[in-house]
């Protein structure tokens, strides 16, 4: 289950926060004559704007905690213009925008200030959160001028102070950025008085890079000159793992430098805190009791545990209330998993932890796991950041074999994991104060998008009929997560989009079914009543159609010649397609495409066409197996998906009865 890391501080930081005084808005810069003549940027050539400076100053000492911004942008070039619609994205629940003020500098250096109102907009969600920006537009916005905004960010949730970082990298190329941190310094466990500090960890930063230092008034502070612009590409790491960045991390005084002695200390401690947790063996002989029957083989019983773990409340994923609901609620923390068993629902966290307290009272040899979410970052035991240990797993022992699971995670089938916390090493907590583990990366095959249709090509080339998508593994679990609060209009317009987008012309998709969106276990399966108008078109005295019909996702994928980062798929994951066309009556099949079959070894393609009786019949492939690729393979894949597109425009001539097809 992944989520938040460091959220046990809540507690004990809250009632040691000291309210602070008003923070003070980062002021605007003098107009500068020399930054109003420069036309270019020799370290950014053709660049259509530059940030000339840029500033952050974080306070966390104080209730909620703020971060001001400033920017100050110069406009080099007519696409440049684009810069002066801001979008400043914010994470609502835990943060909101606040004191938004911007500017512009004309090139003859005449002022013009932003006036005028700044909208709110819905962005995305992501696993119960929602990012939202504030948006506005600055007004006369020349070529040769410059444009300035700052804004505030407020803190809304007091632990959310200890995620603070400054991420340096901009899409823009950066002339100059300053950054301070104020850190909280507290003292959390009562009993042994430990204080706790900020300590930074920077990551790619650029040469000549001072990194962050402490001044005698407790505050840090780095500045950064030339930051090259940050390049976005088609499936890339996540960019928070590649940008130029300083994460600040709360550890206790004095720190442990040695990585060996750190990690046992932590395993150690974290240990003690889980076995504490599910220590309550007979209540929980007695719960398995009423799950599972003596006759059930291991593998039945593990998965009626499974099962019924996951039918439990689930906290983590329920629409965010707020503090007063929260109070009239009274739903406190279970103290254990007795507690959590009798009471019936609690966080992802804790189900994930009852689970393993009732897999271990049936009889099996299970360990609780702390994983990394590598949805945001690639975590490395070497920087001894144990707060990115923040999603927890089960690894059970069952016939010779290690499987994880992951019942917290809403939607998580059996024998999977989400896909953040697969192929990432995790600590297992044990006697021994830890043991360094890796969980699996899941089967292609596992994940599956599959699409069967049966339709109907018209004398006029329309094609028409019945379309069944089915989502399994990991595609069906993503698209449960993101749509578990919609409702049945918003995942019906979800569906039918989903469907019209992998189509490259113009088509029309009812969804004719009610999709269970309730089940981890069963496919997602989404039935369409399908139209694609003008799908044949006429040549000469031939009606031709294209050999493949859902393939716009694979369109124009890297495209470029060359790459900057390496190559990142999330999961591996596979798309099948099987479609039976009817054609009209007395039309025949001249010439078909040759089956087509790319071996990329951990990319695999293939594409048949099949005539029978009247009916045309289209499968299609595409099998992805891996995750990450080294940038040097771009061009061999580059190639393979070039040939995956040229296949996939291959078509197939029919000759009609009497020629009513259209263009």
């Amino acid at each position: 289950m992944f989520r938040f890391g460091r959220c046990v501080l809540i507690g004990f930081a809250i009632c040691m926060l000291a309210a602070q005084e008003a923070n003070a808005v980062i002021r605007f810069q003098p107009v500068s004559q020399d930054e109003l003549k420069m036309t270019s940027e020799p370290l950014a050539p053709g660049a259509p704007a530059i940030v000339l400076y840029r500033q952050v100053d974080r306070d966390d000492d104080r209730t909620t905690g703020y971060e001001d911004n400033y920017f100050r942008i110069k406009i080099l070039t007519e696409e440049g213009r684009k810069y002066a619609d801001v979008e400043i994205e914010f994470n609502e629940g835990y943060e909101d925008v606040e004191d938004v003020r911007a500017r512009t500098i004309k090139p003859d250096g005449s002022i013009v200030n932003f006036d005028g109102k700044v909208f709110e907009k819905e962005l995305y969600k992501a696993r119960g959160v929602k990012y939202h920006a504030k948006t506005f537009t600055l007004p006369d916005v020349q070529v040769g001028g410059i444009i300035e905004y700052s804004f505030t960010v407020h803190l809304t949730k007091a632990w959310t102070m200890f995620f603070s970082n400054w991420i340096l990298s901009n899409e823009l190329f950066t002339r100059k950025a300053q950054f301070s941190l104020k850190p909280f310094n507290f003292q959390w466990d009562m009993q042994t008085a430990a204080q706790y500090a900020a300590y930074p960890f920077w990551h790619n930063l650029p040469p000549g890079t001072v990194p962050p230092t402490k001044g005698t008034d407790n505050i840090y502070r780095m500045t950064a000159n030339n930051l090259p612009a940050f390049p976005t590409e088609d499936f890339m790491p996540p960019p928070n793992q590649l940008k130029a960045r300083v994460d600040f991390v709360y550890k206790e005084v004095p720190v442990e430098t040695d990585q060996v002695k750190f990690w046992k200390q932590f395993g150690k401690k974290q240990y003690s805190q889980v076995e504490g947790f599910i220590d309550k063996r007979k209540a929980m002989e007695q719960a398995v009791a009423q799950i599972v029957s003596p006759s059930d083989s291991q593998d039945v019983k593990l998965r009626k545990i499974y099962d019924r773990v996951q039918q439990s409340r689930n906290t983590s994923y329920e629409v965010q209330k707020t503090e007063q609901e929260q109070e009239r609620a009274k739903e406190k923390p279970a103290e254990n998993v007795e507690d959590l068993w009798k009471r019936g629902y609690g966080s992802g966290y804790q189900l994930t932890w009852l689970f393993l307290g009732l897999a271990r009272a049936a009889g099996f040899e299970a360990y609780g796991c702390l994983v990394p979410n590598r949805s945001e970052y690639f975590f490395s035991p070497s920087t001894m950041e144990s707060g990115k240990l923040n999603s927890n797993v089960v690894l059970v022992k069952l016939n010779g074999k290690d499987l994880y699971f992951d019942p917290g995670g809403a939607f998580t089938p059996f024998g999977l994991l989400a896909w953040p916390e697969t192929a990432v090493p995790g600590l297992r907590l044990d006697n021994n104060a830890g043991t360094w583990i890796q969980t699996p990366i899941p089967q292609a095959s596992e994940s599956r998008i599959e699409r069967v249709a049966k339709l109907k090509l018209s004398d006029t080339g329309d094609l028409e009929g019945q379309l069944t998508v089915t989502y399994t593994g990991l595609e069906a679990m993503e698209r449960r997560l993101d749509k578990r609060h919609a409702d049945e209009v918003e995942r019906k317009e979800f569906l039918e989009d989903w469907v019209k987008s992998q189509i490259a012309m113009a088509a029309e998709a009812d969804l004719a079914n009610k999709p269970d969106w309730a089940s981890s276990e069963t496919p997602l399966v989404a039935e369409f009543n399908l139209k694609i108008p003008g799908w044949a078109t006429n040549v000469g005295k031939r009606a031709v159609v294209p050999a493949a019909i859902f393939t716009a996702a694979e369109k124009g994928l890297f495209a470029h010649a060359d790459r900057v980062y390496p190559i990142y798929f999330e999961y591996p994951h596979e798309k099948a397609d099987d479609v039976a066309i009817e054609l009209p009556a007395g039309w025949q099949v001249s010439s078909m495409p040759p089956e087509q079959n790319e071996d990329g070894q951990v990319i695999l393609y293939n594409l048949k066409v099949e005539k029978n009786s009247g009916t045309l019949r289209l499968t299609r492939k595409l099998s992805i197996q891996i995750l990450l690729m080294d940038q040097k393979y771009y061009t061999a894949l580059r190639n393979f998906y070039q040939v995956v597109q040229t296949d996939d425009g291959s078509q197939v001539v029919l000759q009609p009865g009497e020629i009513h097809a259209s263009n």
